[in-house]
């Protein structure tokens, strides 16, 4: 079991940066790649950004890619997405979850929200223009 929490979202302005965290708890968190998605109101819930379980590997959605990083910290059970350059096209409920199965990652379907085990809460970004 892997609870997730997610923090540091907020209002921006267009151009502008934040930081989000997600902060999870269970001894196995290095076992799990971990993704960021968001859904912004009336859409469906998208990928944005997923890191393999050891930190080797990210992909990115094509929206955000060069402007997006995501990483983490096994010792401190957290992942991060920093986000630069941010578009009012950003504005969403932004979520951080965690995926066992290593065959996602390798047949390269970590952008399947179902393909995810756990969720975080979600925490909301508005980015003013």
């Amino acid at each position: 079991q892997v609870q997730l929490v997610e923090s540091g979202g907020g209002l921006v302005q267009a151009g502008g940066s934040l930081r989000l965290s997600c902060a999870a708890s269970g001894r196995t968190f290095s076992s799990y790649a971990m993704g960021w998605f968001r859904q912004a109101p009336g859409k469906e819930r998208e990928f944005v950004a997923a890191i393999r379980w050891n930190g080797g590997s990210t992909n990115y959605a094509d929206s955000v890619k060069g402007r997006f990083t995501i990483s983490r910290d096994n010792a401190k059970n957290t992942i991060a997405l920093q986000m630069n350059s941010l578009k009012p096209e950003d504005t969403a409920v932004y979520y951080c979850a965690a995926q066992r199965d290593r065959a996602t990652w390798y047949s390269s379907f970590y952008y399947l929200s179902s393909r995810y085990d756990y969720w975080g809460q979600g925490t909301q970004v508005t980015v003013s223009s």
